[in-house]
């Protein structure tokens, strides 16, 4: 069956629950506001400064609020409304863009302004992520909830993917258009919300001090399969990092150009969304374990033909794969998360999970660059590539309850 066909039956199967497609909506709009707004902002302030180390401050004011704030944020999603959690985050966000539209609009604005009001969006998207996050379980039933999650990880594919193309394209127009149509899709994002249905229960009323602000670590901390799962993501990444150095194998490997480049970096999410298509077809029923350990040995073994391909083609190939068996486990780990969480603790749980990625993210960078600085690309992504398969090989055998887990809900 067709990745079109897939997708078709998946909605099929999804219609009976229009709060999850106001939902989807959301997040897709969201998702393809914000990254043309990565794009256009790091154009913007390159353009005013002209020092890369400026490009280096737009990472570091998104980074910074998302994990500074992400234990508070996650205690703020379980006890308070979460739709109005995101109405409001969202809106503060939407008035930050329409700021960036009439500054650039009347030349007022410096690069030093561009990085405060990222870092001021950076500020309510930490609070946003844990709050849209949490209700998607709310939405649908627990069995339908693994197809829910691909296709909501579909949505969030075609973003990456599209979404930074259509904002280069866009600047060409100037800033003003790219910020503008940024916000706009925003407000659509904004709209959808106001007409979701979604009921949240809060439990008992909690202060913010430090026992619950770690309420979620120790949560996590008792609960093998979801320490299992976050931490195995965690070092995964940390570990299998080899998009970080893409521009040293299209150069000097592969030697290919910037389309080249283009190709190897669209390839990982072009698997990802064709995998998250069949995914939201497909219900995964029995030995979800073993598959999710596989995935990410597969995850592994791309990794390794990556590296040591000296072709283009196959080089694409281990890419696409790559992202595909990411894909898989990522859907795999996601439902095993929400569906082990109760309710009033997915906020807190959620955030700490964010923390593991996002730090994960940005040290598996480092590690990639500072190992390919000692021993070359290729040995850096092959040292990843072991290490990911020396990880499953090591979670398995210290997370037995995963690798027995049969099916996702128990």
């Amino acid at each position: 069956m067709s990745a079109i066909s897939d997708v078709a039956a998946a909605s099929a199967s999804l219609k009976a629950y229009p709060a999850f497609w106001r939902y989807w909506i959301t997040r897709l709009s969201s998702a393809f506001g914000f990254q043309m707004l990565s794009v256009a902002v790091g154009w913007q302030v390159y353009e005013l400064s002209g020092d890369p180390f400026s490009l280096g401050l737009i990472g570091l004011a998104q980074f910074i609020p998302s994990v500074l704030l992400a234990l508070p944020a996650g205690h703020v999603a379980d006890q308070v409304h979460r739709r109005n959690i995101v109405m409001v985050t969202q809106s503060c966000q939407w008035i930050a863009l329409l700021l960036l539209v009439g500054g650039s609009w009347f030349g007022l604005l410096s690069e030093y302004w561009i990085l405060l009001l990222v870092f001021i969006i950076g500020v309510f998207k930490a609070f946003e992520f844990p709050a849209l996050k949490s209700m998607l379980p709310a939405l649908v039933p627990d069995e339908v909830l693994p197809r829910a999650l691909a296709v909501d990880s579909s949505g969030i594919q075609m973003a990456s993917i599209a979404g930074p193309a259509l904002g280069g394209l866009l600047y060409i127009g100037g800033p003003v258009v790219a910020y503008g149509l940024s916000a706009m899709l925003y407000l659509i994002s904004i709209i959808a919300l106001t007409g979701l249905h979604y009921r949240h229960q809060i439990h008992k009323k909690q202060p913010m001090n430090l026992d619950n602000l770690f309420a979620g670590v120790r949560f996590i901390r008792a609960r093998p399969v979801i320490l299992g799962v976050i931490s195995l993501d965690l070092f995964a990444v940390l570990l299998g990092g080899a998009t970080a150095l893409l521009p040293i194998f299209a150069k000097d490997i592969l030697h290919t150009g910037p389309w080249g480049l283009g190709l190897l970096r669209a390839a990982p999410a072009v698997g990802a969304l064709l995998m998250s298509f069949w995914l939201a077809r497909h219900t995964l029923e029995r030995k979800v374990g073993k598959i999710m350990f596989a995935s990410v040995a597969g995850f592994g073994v791309a990794t390794l033909v990556f590296a040591l391909s000296t072709n283009l083609y196959l080089s694409l190939i281990a890419l696409f794969a790559l992202g595909a068996f990411d894909m898989v486990s990522m859907v795999i780990r996601g439902a095993l998360v929400q569906l082990e969480t109760p309710d009033e603790m997915r906020g807190r749980v959620t955030a700490v999970n964010s923390i593991f990625i996002n730090t994960s993210n940005q040290l598996g960078e480092f590690e990639s660059g500072m190992l390919a600085a000692a021993l070359g690309a290729v040995g850096a992504t092959v040292i990843g590539g072991v290490g990911t398969l020396v990880v499953v090989a090591a979670w398995m055998w210290m997370f037995p309850v995963i690798r027995q887990r049969e099916k996702l809900k128990e």
